[in-house]
């Protein structure tokens, strides 16, 4: 990719470039509830901007409104290198007129092959037959990998079998290929929440290279990391309004951030409290697992301690979760718990769930919570049902079962803190809660987490760690999987790190996300995500 510089006629002033995203009085409406109050920000040419925001700040609602989900206020205006948008916004208008954007988990299709990803809406018939042209097709997507620069996916490879960072190089490709270089706004919806430390260092390597031309980036995130490290510019939004528009990051810290989105110091936000271990407590141990990607895996996990495991993509590490809880059917292996040594072998979720194993699977949307039922539902959901062969589904106890939702809403402050909220209407962040609210409330003695703390704000972090910590300190053993780092640094005791689906080392006491870091890529220290330019800008 290059851009070229404009050049300004002797004896003349440059007048600064248009913005290559400008919104204007945005505001959003549902019913009675403001969301958005006269939001104002811009983007400039050749930079990347953060949009951040906790929870139920109006982050997601104005990401919703740039890519035309929802219809904004009258009078809001929104333009992209100067030309105004038609709202609500029109997906191929705004394509037109320069905007791309790249989806929550890269939105690809995980049977299709990298062409057809990349290709995907933009196909072009044979003129008379209205046949796929396959071989242009090849050919375009060969050229807008060239721009991106020599890094090279085989195109009829099924993306399923992609490394993550190459599907976020194909999420790109299908993104900036309408795009000319030096032109337009790549906007960036919680695209990296999946991403790997290494996977990331090679994105952001990848949006320098798009940035540098010109083009930029709006980077809507929950990592602060990835502000501190690689944004140039940060816009935060708190309750609906803009708090700060377009501060410059460099000399920010992570901290400053937070209080930034929340309005107050975060107390805990970089340290561990130790684990209490009773001496005398019997440790879950889990014997000979095999399965999926581990092998012969054996660990204690005692009660009272949060034990980490992590590693490279397809270590084993993330395998464990759904082994342990009758997910996946492991080949062998037992786990012994209080009440007894379990089968792993034939194990159902079912079962796993009666002989006291919780698992908190990645995935709130698909996986752990249903979207068309109340906050009530969904907690008391594990506490109707009995294991007796299968599962079988009594009716729910409407008295009892929202007691013991209100009394979760409080202990993990929920929001909205209503029982009877349909939980599709509510925030990230606030799902999360009540997933781990639904498992917690079964009162495991095992509680499996995998990636517990992705996609959620800073304040609803410190409030899942907090309630994580505490599970473990009521005496139950906690075992996490997680490939984020900073997550493993502030909730676990020990951590595990997985090679070819067995534990090649441990980290015990007091250790940082960067030794994790050396020690998943091999004492290979964690680098930062990106060197900004003098200016954070190029024009």
């Amino acid at each position: 990719m290059s851009g070229r510089p404009q050049q300004t006629p002797a004896g003349e002033t440059a007048s600064p470039p248009a913005p290559r995203l400008a919104v204007e009085n945005v505001s959003m409406t549902f019913g009675r509830a403001t969301v958005l109050r006269d939001v104002a920000m811009d983007v400039r040419p050749g930079e990347i901007h953060a949009l951040i925001g906790q929870n139920g700040s109006g982050k997601s609602t104005l990401a919703k409104i740039l890519t035309g989900l929802y219809r904004p206020d009258a009078g809001s205006r929104i333009t992209v290198d100067g030309a105004e948008l038609r709202l609500p916004v029109r997906p191929d208008e705004a394509r037109a007129a320069g905007v791309a954007v790249v989806h929550q988990n890269l939105g690809l299709v995980p049977d299709a092959t990298v062409l057809e990803n990349t290709r995907l809406g933009r196909y072009k018939g044979s003129r008379f037959l209205r046949r796929i042209d396959w071989k242009a097709e090849a050919a375009a997507t060969e050229a807008v990998f060239e721009r991106l620069g020599p890094r090279r996916i085989p195109l009829d490879a099924k993306v399923a079998d992609l490394h993550e960072d190459e599907k976020a190089v194909v999420a790109i490709a299908r993104a900036v290929q309408d795009l000319e270089d030096g032109r337009g706004v790549i906007i960036f919806d919680e695209s990296t929440r999946a991403l790997g430390r290494t996977s990331l260092e090679r994105f952001f390597a990848l949006l320098d290279r798009i940035v540098a031309t010109g083009t930029s980036a709006l980077l809507i995130t929950h990592r602060l990391e990835e502000v501190v490290e690689a944004a140039d510019r940060v816009t935060v939004l708190r309750d609906g309004e803009i708090v700060v528009a377009g501060q410059e990051v460099e000399g920010m810290t992570k901290a400053d951030l937070a209080h930034l989105m929340l309005g107050r110091e975060v107390e805990g936000l970089e340290h561990r409290t130790a684990a209490e271990v009773a001496d005398d407590a019997a440790p879950v141990e889990i014997d000979g697992l095999t399965g999926g990607a581990v092998r012969a895996l054996s660990l204690r996990v005692r009660p009272g301690e949060v034990v980490g495991v992590t590693g490279l993509g397809g270590a084993g590490h993330e395998d464990v979760p759904y082994l342990v809880s009758g997910v996946t059917k492991a080949d062998s292996g037992t786990v012994t718990l209080p009440a007894g040594q379990v089968e792993l072998r034939g194990l159902s979720p079912a079962a796993a769930i009666q002989r006291g194993v919780a698992l908190v699977p990645e995935g709130r949307e698909s996986a752990g919570l249903v979207g068309g039922m109340t906050v009530t539902e969904n907690v008391a959901f594990p506490r109707t049902c009995t294991a007796k062969g299968s599962a079988t589904v009594r009716p729910l106890r409407g008295r009892d079962e929202r007691r013991l939702a209100l009394d979760w809403i409080e202990r993990l402050d929920v929001r909205p803190p209503w029982p009877d909220a349909m939980l599709k209407n509510m925030s990230g962040g606030n799902q999360q809660k009540v997933l781990l609210a639904k498992w917690l409330a079964t009162d495991p003695a095992l509680l499996v987490l995998h990636e517990p703390t992705q996609a959620v704000d800073v304040g609803a972090r410190k409030t899942i760690v907090e309630a994580v910590r505490a599970a473990a300190r009521e005496g139950r053993a906690v075992l996490v999987a997680s490939s984020d780092e900073n997550e493993l640094a502030l909730l676990c005791d020990r951590v595990l790190v997985f090679a070819d689906g067995a534990v090649e080392r441990e980290l015990t006491g007091e250790f940082t996300p960067h030794d994790i870091v050396r020690s998943i890529y091999t004492d290979t220290a964690r680098t930062k995500l990106r060197e900004r330019t003098p200016q954070g800008a190029t024009t």
